[in-house]
């Protein structure tokens, strides 16, 4: 087929090959079954075969048909016109931020206040900075009441004053601070049998005294094997001709070993004295002991756990009887955090060996006898101490505690009745007003409860509670220990210048024993101490950062409970009185 030569210079190059090759196989295919004969053809050269030169696709090719034409310039316009609007943006402003004034710091204050059973509440307070480094202070505090107990017939007021002075130099790599002091006690043997005649009452002189003087100083180094060391030396003396000198050294180092810190805490207790008075009112009774202590110990921590493993050595000497020994106790604690901080479990296994002295003695009891009974001091051997517990949180503001507690105790010291006999040879305290002290073998379970919450900023509470049960060898109770002690505390803040806060505690029944000799009665045996409450509450009020108000009452229930046997304590107590802070 014929196309005129107008009608294929209309067509492209490209269509005419493609029109071409159309006809020329429609062409072939009809000629298919045509014989083409044989051709004889001579190869005059061998084929060696070439590689053409590759070529690569180009990124961007070229195409034949790209169109070259010039693009048409497009103008684009926004048809606009007012839109009326009452609306006005007010101008942005920042909210103010409520502030907690900073209350000021003073470095001084002063307390004093009065109350009923002429109640006399006073303290002093100052401190002065010598440089930037160096700090030295001074706290006077006097608390005294002239009594008036009632159904009391002797003399039951009493009286502390102390007077404690310090100084605290802090370095680049180390600090240390000193203290100095003295204090005053002044008691009286008030608790008397009921029964006792009048006749006998007026030959007794209840009033006594304690005495005590010490001085001391810590050191804490922050490079070295020393991590800290602390001494101290107490002299002790009452009115009756007792005294007694103590003094501590317990330095602690930290060195490495086998990959580990091992941290060491050496101690030397020494501790030498004379009762005044023995049972016969004649020559002081001596005593005089001595140990020297070992504690090493490391910590692995591993995942959640936490293991301190450690020991304690201890070699005791004892001057009077010239007899020495020798302790080793175990040293063991772990913890594990089960649920995090919310429930961590806890246990170990422990044991000390820890000197009694006449001055904790008082400190305990201010009623016992100046010759404390035979013997009269020796230390107290605990041989185990196994405890297991948890702790953690009920929530982010409440911690708990559980404990359960296994010891045993050779030596324990305990606080036991003095006997009366009106046909003995008494001094002011053999009256049955006075309480020696004895020492048996006792076993303890207990059993122990604490919850603390802060409930808000302004709301803290508190509670706690233990139970014990105690096994003796050989006296027939553990003389004036609760089976019992509970005890919880409220803090609360109230507006910006009044806080309330609270404390009540409740104390189980105790054993004693009572034997009282004299015309017509005879009393022998084991008495039971009632169990008793006692609350108390304290009010502030702040006027300034100065100055501000107290009220403090005391045995809100007004409940002359005993405390030891024959000896009621005061009923409502309440003092009144002002704090006030400044600076020179």
């Amino acid at each position: 087929m014929l196309r005129s030569p107008i009608f294929i210079r209309v067509l492209s190059q490209r269509q005419l090959v493609f029109i071409l090759v159309l006809v020329s196989q429609i062409v072939f295919s009809q000629k298919k079954d045509e014989n083409i004969g044989t051709e004889v053809v001579n190869v005059v050269k061998p084929y060696s075969p070439t590689i053409s030169d590759a070529f690569k696709v180009k990124e961007a090719p070229s195409f034949l048909d790209d169109d070259t034409s010039k693009r048409e310039s497009i103008s684009y316009s926004i048809f606009s016109f007012p839109v009326a609007s009452t609306f006005v943006p007010s101008k942005g402003k920042a909210e103010n931020v409520e502030k907690e004034k900073q209350a000021r710091g003073y470095k001084n204050y002063a307390t004093l206040g009065f109350g009923n059973y002429a109640t006399l509440n006073t303290s002093l307070f100052v401190t002065e900075n010598l440089s930037d480094h160096e700090v030295i202070g001074g706290m006077f505090r006097h608390l005294s009441s002239q009594g008036g107990i009632k159904e009391v017939v002797l003399n039951d007021n009493f009286l502390t004053t102390s007077l404690d002075l310090s100084y605290a130099n802090q370095q680049e790599n180390s600090s240390w601070i000193s203290d100095l002091g003295f204090q005053n006690q002044l008691y009286n043997w008030y608790g008397i049998p009921s029964d006792i005649a009048i006749s006998v009452i007026g030959m007794i002189n209840p009033c006594h005294s304690y005495n005590h003087f010490y001085a001391g100083t810590k050191v804490k180094f922050r490079e070295g094997v020393v991590q800290d060391a602390a001494l101290k030396y107490n002299r002790f003396w009452d009115s009756y001709g007792s005294v007694e000198n103590r003094f501590f050294a317990k330095p602690s180092i930290e060195f490495g070993f086998a990959r580990k810190k091992i941290k060491t805490v050496l101690s030397l207790d020494y501790l030498k004295g004379a009762l005044g008075r023995n049972d016969a009112g004649g020559e002081a009774n001596l005593y005089g002991i001595t140990n020297f202590g070992v504690q090493p110990s490391f910590i692995i921590n591993k995942d959640n756990w936490a293991i301190k493993v450690g020991a304690s050595l201890f070699y005791s000497l004892d001057s009077k009887h010239s007899n020495s020994k020798l302790f080793v106790y175990p040293d063991v604690t772990a913890s594990l955090k089960v649920v995090g901080d919310y429930m961590i479990f806890y246990s170990g296994l422990t044991g000390g060996l820890e000197n009694n002295s006449y001055r904790d003695f008082t400190n305990e009891n201010p009623f016992i006898s100046p010759n404390l009974g035979v013997p009269s001091i020796v230390p107290t051997n605990m041989q185990y101490d196994f405890f297991a517990g948890l702790k953690g949180k009920l929530a982010n503001s409440v911690n708990y505690t559980l404990k359960g507690t296994y010891k045993c105790e050779k030596n324990k010291s305990l606080f036991k009745h003095n006997e009366y006999n009106l046909f003995g040879l008494n001094d002011n305290y053999q009256y049955g007003n006075s309480f020696s002290v004895v020492y048996d073998n006792i076993r303890t379970l207990s059993f122990y409860g604490e919850i603390k919450a802060d409930l808000s900023k302004k709301v803290a509470f508190g509670i706690n509670g233990t139970f014990s049960n105690f096994s003796t060898t050989n006296q027939k109770e553990a003389w004036n220990l609760p089976t019992l002690k509970m005890g919880s505390n409220l803090s609360v803040s109230i507006a910006k210048k009044w806080k309330f806060s609270s404390e009540v505690f409740y104390i189980g029944e105790r054993k004693e024993f009572l034997q009282i000799s004299f015309e017509p009665a005879f009393i022998e045996g084991v008495q039971t101490l009632k169990s008793y409450f006692d609350a108390n509450i304290n009010l502030e009020y702040r006027y300034s950062d100065r100055l501000s108000g107290f009220l403090k009452c005391n045995n809100l229930t007004n409940n002359r409970y005993q405390k030891w046997v024959s000896y009621p304590v005061q009923g409502l107590q309440v003092v009144l009185g002002a704090n006030y802070k400044f600076d020179f």
